[in-house]
């Protein structure tokens, strides 16, 4: 059994996905920490440098070497799920869990965290909004094709 995490930034997959796998004696893997370890540049860091487009390519490579892996939780990162075909990998090698948060939830959880994200990093208010709702409008239809899907505020692992 594998699960991947879909969801925005800031649903929260990693907390749920370490609650998750603890309480069904799974492994745990979180794709942007395991980037980070893979390729030794921070995700923003990676994407100052970079850029989006070269974070996708090695992001798909690392989502593809998951396909052997057994009874374990993955945290995709937000745009995993909407970039070359990710989804359909997705659904094909496991179960995948949406984390549905709003707009609203999801901006108070942004200008709450420690851990700025490189596409929302120093946006102000309003701006911030703006970016999430667009996002989240634009990636949804990719997160929509889990077959299950959790509220993101209270998840619970009874599903």
């Amino acid at each position: 059994m594998k699960y991947f995490l879909v969801g925005y930034m800031y649903s929260g997959k990693t907390t749920f996905g370490r609650r998750l796998a603890a309480e069904r004696n799974m492994d745990f893997l979180d794709l942007d920490r395991a980037f980070e370890e893979r390729y030794h540049y921070t995700v923003p860091r990676f994407f100052a440098s970079f850029g989006e487009t070269a974070f996708r390519q090695l992001e798909t490579q690392l989502l593809h070497s998951t396909a052997d892996l057994d009874n374990c939780v993955v945290a995709t990162g937000g745009g995993t799920p909407c970039h070359s075909g990710n989804m359909d990998f997705i659904l094909a090698n496991g179960t995948a869990v949406y984390l549905r948060m709003t707009v609203d939830d999801l901006v108070v959880r942004a200008l709450r965290s420690h851990n700025p994200r490189p596409l929302v990093k120093g946006l102000p208010e309003d701006r911030l909004r703006e970016k999430i709702a667009q996002q989240l409008k634009e990636r949804e239809g990719f997160y929509l094709r889990a077959p299950i899907i959790l509220d993101g505020l209270n998840p619970t692992v009874a599903f």
